[in-house]
């Protein structure tokens, strides 16, 4: 069984006396009552509950018997989300052995300037970046794409990595669809909200495969998709059509469907904008919008798409730019401790964490591309999206680690997961079988059928 295919239990990771966010008893109420509102809207996790695997944590030693060794195997988390535990430690002690520079890099995916390969495949080389993240200004066409995807993954390569490139982009389909049929041979897809409105997960499913194959089949790794916000009309003044519907119950299970659609065509995909945007009346590429919902509301509206992707497997989730006054006021999700650890403890999720763009105007009170970097990996952000300036962010980290600002321990681990990820999307990708250029342009027939299912 993929590990992508069926959810597990939501539980949290349990409560730690002292932490931000009230007391354990208060902290327990808000898990409980996520836990509900999630579970009340997303009917498939009912129907994949049987494909869990049961038993108890490997290695865990039986009444009685001796203590199991340190070399016992790392027990798996409540929630797969692609790479064993076993392949993570492995991952993790593969980036101890990088230099701070090195391993610095892995953490970040670079903000891209124009069109010429050279220019991200040296970006990449310099930096010992992750990859990068190609967007509408860094797309002019389908043989510019696979010269610049090609170019990274053959600097990281030249790295000494045995692991891809994470070449990302934005394709959610609609409005926000960086490799389209308006910029080459790719396929035009509806909004997501169409896959809202088909109510039926297996064309939502199909069609996501179909875009996966024609970005596979372009050197793209990771998608930055699908949208997890619920949109609140007269109040949403960015998502709109982006997300799958006004009701969790109708876009926990399409956001399901997509990312499994996906991992099956062999790209990442990454849920967006956790805790939720489709509320706010601020677009936080402008300045910091401000969630007003109390932690009940969270847990009714926002949070179950969420909860129910992290079920499902999925391998990422990005943090918006928002400041959720019920967790921490004033300071953004993406650089926010209490953000992550909700993630983290409430919601079970043991993937990478990754920040929504760094170079947006909701970050510009928070200091410069070095300090904002720093913030959030010390928050617990994983992966930092889009800095500002790449040279100025990776500076920021070398230097946090080399001073001890950044435990070098808890970057070995988010480098670890980083590196444990795109060797599954390797897995994910053989799976899925080859590809090639002549595939772009091949999910017209599922995209039309997911605009005929939507009405």
């Amino acid at each position: 069984m993929s590990a992508h295919g069926a959810p597990g239990p939501w539980h949290g990771a349990g409560d730690r006396a002292g932490t931000r966010g009230g007391s354990g008893a208060g902290r327990g109420r808000r898990r409980w009552a996520v836990a509900v509102a999630a579970l009340a809207c997303v009917a498939v996790a009912t129907v994949l509950w049987q494909l869990l695997p049961g038993g108890s944590a490997p290695g865990a030693p039986g009444a009685g018997t001796a203590p199991a060794p340190a070399e016992t195997t790392p027990a798996e988390p409540e929630n797969p989300w692609g790479p064993t535990a076993a392949e993570v430690a492995a991952a993790t002690g593969r980036a101890s052995r990088m230099t701070a520079e090195e391993v610095a890099g892995q953490l970040i995916v670079g903000r891209l300037h124009g069109t010429d390969p050279q220019t991200a495949a040296d970006l990449v080389a310099d930096l010992h970046l992750a990859g990068v993240m190609v967007t509408g200004s860094s797309v002019a066409g389908l043989e510019q794409v696979l010269a610049l995807s090609e170019g990274v993954h053959a600097a990281v390569a030249a790295d000494g990595r045995d692991w891809p490139g994470l070449v990302s982009t934005d394709n959610e389909g609609g409005a926000v669809q960086r490799m389209s049929g308006d910029v080459g041979p790719w396929t035009t897809f509806p909004p997501f909200a169409a896959a809202g409105a088909a109510g039926d997960p297996a064309v939502v499913t199909d069609a996501y495969r179909a875009m996966a194959t024609e970005l596979r089949a372009s050197g793209v790794t990771v998608d930055w998709a699908p949208v997890a916000d619920v949109t609140v009309p007269g109040q949403d003044v960015t998502i709109g059509s982006r997300s799958a519907g006004e009701d969790p119950d109708v876009v926990a299970p399409a956001v399901v469907a997509a990312q499994r659609g996906f991992l099956d065509g062999g790209v990442l995909p990454a849920v967006k904008h956790f805790p939720g945007h489709g509320a706010l009346t601020t677009d936080s590429h402008d300045a910091l919008p401000v969630q007003p919902a109390t932690e009940r509301e969270l847990a009714a509206r926002d949070l179950p798409p969420f909860a129910a992707a992290v079920e499902a497997g999925v391998p990422m989730v990005m943090l918006a730019h928002v400041d959720v006054q019920a967790w921490d006021p004033g300071t953004p999700a993406s650089l926010s401790p209490e953000a992550y650890r909700v993630l983290r403890e409430e919601l079970g999720f043991a993937g990478v964490t990754v920040t929504d763009s760094l170079g947006m105007g909701a970050l510009n009170a928070f200091g410069d591309a070095g300090d904002v970097a720093v913030t959030a990996l010390r928050a617990g952000a994983d992966l930092l999206l889009n800095p500002a300036d790449n040279a100025v962010a990776h500076a920021g980290v070398v230097a946090a680690i080399k001073d001890g600002t950044l435990s070098r321990e808890k970057v070995d681990a988010s480098a670890g997961r980083v590196i444990a990820m795109m060797r599954y999307q390797e897995r994910l990708a053989a799976a899925a079988g080859p590809v090639g250029p002549e595939d772009v342009g091949s999910a017209a027939q599922a995209a039309r059928a997911l605009r005929d299912a939507a009405g």
